[in-house]
């Protein structure tokens, strides 16, 4: 892929930001992910913004900017992230996931970023940033534009919603716009039109009061891990419907119309596979396996541990045994219910011999929005320039808590312009993001601000 001048300068730029190991997760990282929010505050000023703040609290910080270039025009509220997942695990990274490299790929001949970050959520929110540059570069701004980059939505965003009720007046705007989504393929861009929701919990099996051996215990005592084990083998059915009672009693299913809708969007179920290599899909009886992936809800382990997991061997009963469980909810489940549902269950599961604790996270809503609003119709409008095709609405299968607390509090929509690929590897090792992509993103919001702005002129002047 060759470069222009600004281009090289932009990958330069989103390289060094990558080399910053704002892992939000860990606090042994907490001054790197303040070196991140400086940074950002840094590419704000120079991408334009005559407003830009670092926001304490009492986690990790909010960095705001905004331009406002004429108040009877719309105002456009970016939002994104600059916090990333941890590494782990890092022997399974082919290079050093805070040490960026571009590399072509199969699927990406003019090269792609591997580094953690590169795509979730920090390529994705640069985007935005460059964008701002490149609009002002060529003129006037069609909209005004605000920026509130967080740096705690990989560990459920705890402080921004006191931050949204606290600056209403200064996070005011038309609509809000977030990259932190994907799009069904390169030829085939996409828009996503929902977002399902999560309960994160983690949970604890206690047995005996220290490690036993084995040999002289084993057969006579419940093991923890053993019966963590067979608590979560429990939590679903032989149809791997989850057996939580009152699990589904909220969950409203798309009507048929919106389901034939949703089966029009390409998929490609082999390439799918092959993509993460497997050799079969599986999920919840009934249907397939894009509605698994959206419109569905989940309950999946994400980790567990306990006993001895060094080189080699150690004939123990472990004292304790841990698992994270996470679940995936839809329209319209409260995931404070069903983090209590889930509690009482599983400590109902657990046998004599052992003691349970469980513990929540976090959670968020699901999020649908609607493909009517000029938000929605500009979004449509920019991508279908771009890219030469007509996006189409799809179903997320991610979660993105604070976009339902967005419209809760500010009274706006959120508009979803993402740019990556499932086969990104998000939360994975080699993470990474396309030059195609991430160019196009560059190229594709001005154009959402140019239609946004004559949709809502238009509008006005009826």
């Amino acid at each position: 892929m060759k470069l222009s001048t600004d281009q090289k300068r932009f990958l330069q730029e989103w390289m060094d930001f990558l080399k910053i190991p704002s892992i939000s997760a860990d606090s042994s990282y907490n001054s790197d992910v303040q070196v991140a929010a400086e940074w950002v505050e840094n590419a704000l000023k120079k991408a334009g913004c005559t407003t830009v703040e670092i926001f304490p609290t009492k986690g990790h910080p909010i960095v705001y900017g905004a331009l406002i270039t004429d108040s009877t025009l719309p105002t456009v509220l970016v939002y994104g992230h600059y916090d990333v997942q941890p590494p782990d695990p890092l022997e399974l990274w082919e290079s050093p996931p805070f040490e960026p490299v571009v590399k072509e790929t199969e699927l990406h001949p003019e090269g792609a970023v591997f580094a953690r970050g590169a795509c979730d959520d920090k390529g994705q929110m640069f985007m935005h940033i460059k964008a701002l540059e490149v609009m002002l570069a060529n003129g006037p701004l069609p909209c005004n534009v605000k920026f509130m980059i967080e740096g705690e939505e990989e560990v459920g965003s705890n402080h921004l919603e006191d931050f949204v009720k606290n600056n209403k007046e200064k996070l005011d705007c038309d609509i809000i716009l977030i990259s932190d989504t994907g799009m069904i393929a390169q030829d085939q861009p996409s828009i996503t039109t929902g977002l399902r929701g999560l309960s994160y919990m983690e949970v604890k099996v206690t047995g005996p009061n220290r490690d036993l051996h084995s040999g002289l215990y084993g057969g006579a005592v419940q093991n923890p891990i053993n019966v963590l084990c067979e608590m979560i083998a429990a939590l679903r059915d032989e149809n791997k419907k989850i057996t939580i009672p009152g699990f589904y009693d909220r969950v409203i299913l798309p009507t048929k119309d919106e389901r034939e809708a949703m089966e029009k969007a390409p998929s490609n179920e082999e390439l799918f596979k092959k993509s993460i290599g497997i050799d079969a899909v599986a999920g919840e009886e009934g249907f397939s396996t894009e509605e698994r992936r959206s419109i569905r809800p989940t309950l999946d382990v994400n980790g567990i541990w306990g006993g001895y997991t060094g080189e080699g061997a150690k004939t123990v009963i472990p004292s304790q045994a841990h698992a994270k469980i996470s679940m995936r909810l839809v329209p319209d489940q409260d995931w404070e219910e069903i983090s209590h549902l889930f509690t009482t269950y599983f400590k109902s599961l657990a046998p004599e011999g052992v003691q349970v604790e469980v513990q929540t996270h976090h959670g968020g809503y699901a999020y649908v929005t609607p493909i009517d609003t000029l938000g929605y119709q500009a979004a449509h409008k920019a991508y279908a320039e771009t890219f030469g095709i007509a996006p189409v609405p799809k179903r997320g299968g991610g979660s993105i808590p604070i976009v339902p607390m967005f419209e809760k509090e500010l009274g706006v929509k959120s508009i979803l312009m993402g740019f990556g690929l499932d086969s990104d590897a998000i939360h994975s090792p080699n993470e990474h993001y396309g030059l195609f992509n991430f160019f196009k993103g560059i190229e594709t919001i001005p154009k959402f601000y140019q239609y946004y702005r004559e949709l809502w002129e238009n509008k006005e002047s009826v």
